[in-house]
């Protein structure tokens, strides 16, 4: 089956045998369109998510954006009851809030390996992208709000540990939602992720499954730009799945699974991974 970008589609058990190999082609690797494109040259360093790239078709009106959260998503990274909400409000950091505080916050989650990217004092989208992050690898419930419970986890150094013990690596932790960068079996960098839904959904009247698949893979080829899919739109794509399956940028990430199977991070996240060539090809990684 074709790379393509975008999304794993798998068949649905309901959707019988009689679907023909070319409708799998166009369908089972989700937010492609059939093709492996040329690599860009370069991509943008914040683009504009309007914006299609010069020669790519429109992007679709059904993308990735338009996924619901899940309901019965089988990874056990959406929040249930077992897991606390960090309840106690008092004195919290949250979104929006400023100062010395936010700073030291960044800075103790930027030396635990979660990446917050500039530590300037201001608790913006990657700030609490980081402290899901955290509160995942705490078994607290991913709230984005520095409370005691959260404090408490700063202050323990609470971090995932990598399942590799040699060689450099990403590995995706579905239960968690999480995305660590490994080396020699040393987690370097961690990030708030969101995979596949695990759930159906109806594309061009059939049934698939959003799920992201387990497995030991490489990042075999790569997009450095924008590309649209029959799905949605994704940046700066890294595929490590004959299927289509990637490691993107999108403009939501939220803490729990909400792709149609790709792993998504924020559009600065993959900026750094490229930049600092995080995940060339031939780079492992492992999806568990």
């Amino acid at each position: 089956m074709g790379r393509d970008s975008g999304a794993l589609i798998m068949k649905s058990r309901h959707i019988t045998a009689s679907v023909t190999c070319a409708a799998l082609l166009v369908l089972a690797a989700g937010c492609g369109d059939g093709r492996e494109p040329e690599p860009a040259s370069s991509g943008p360093s914040h683009p504009v998510p309007s914006a299609s790239p010069p020669g790519t078709p429109a992007a679709p009106t059904t993308g990735e954006a338009s996924t619901p959260a899940p309901t019965t998503a089988a990874p056990s990274a959406t929040p249930s009851p077992s897991r606390t909400a960090d309840t106690d409000v008092r004195d919290a950091l949250r979104r929006g809030d400023t100062g010395d505080r936010v700073q030291a916050l960044q800075k103790r989650l930027d030396r635990l390996g979660y990446w917050v990217g500039e530590t300037d004092g201001t608790f913006g989208l990657l700030t609490e992208q980081a402290v899901y992050a955290l509160q995942k690898a705490a078994g607290l419930r991913p709230d984005g709000i520095v409370g005691a419970k959260t404090r408490a986890a700063l202050d323990d150094g609470r971090r995932p540990d990598a399942r590799s013990t040699d060689g450099h690596l990403a590995e995706v932790d579905l239960d968690r939602q999480l995305l660590l960068i490994v080396d020699d079996g040393e987690v370097s960098r961690i990030f708030n992720t969101s995979t596949g839904t695990f759930e159906h959904y109806t594309h061009q009247g059939e049934t698939y499954l959003a799920d992201t698949p387990r497995g030991r893979w490489t990042v075999d080829w790569q997009v450095d730009g924008w590309r649209d899919g029959p799905l949605g739109r994704l940046y700066r794509p890294k595929y490590f799945q004959e299927q289509g399956i990637a490691i993107h940028g999108y403009t939501s990430v939220p803490p729990y699974p909400a792709s149609h199977g790709c792993v998504r991070v924020t559009l600065p996240a993959m900026d750094w991974l490229w930049t600092q060539d995080v995940l060339p090809r031939k780079t492992p990684v492992w999806v568990y």
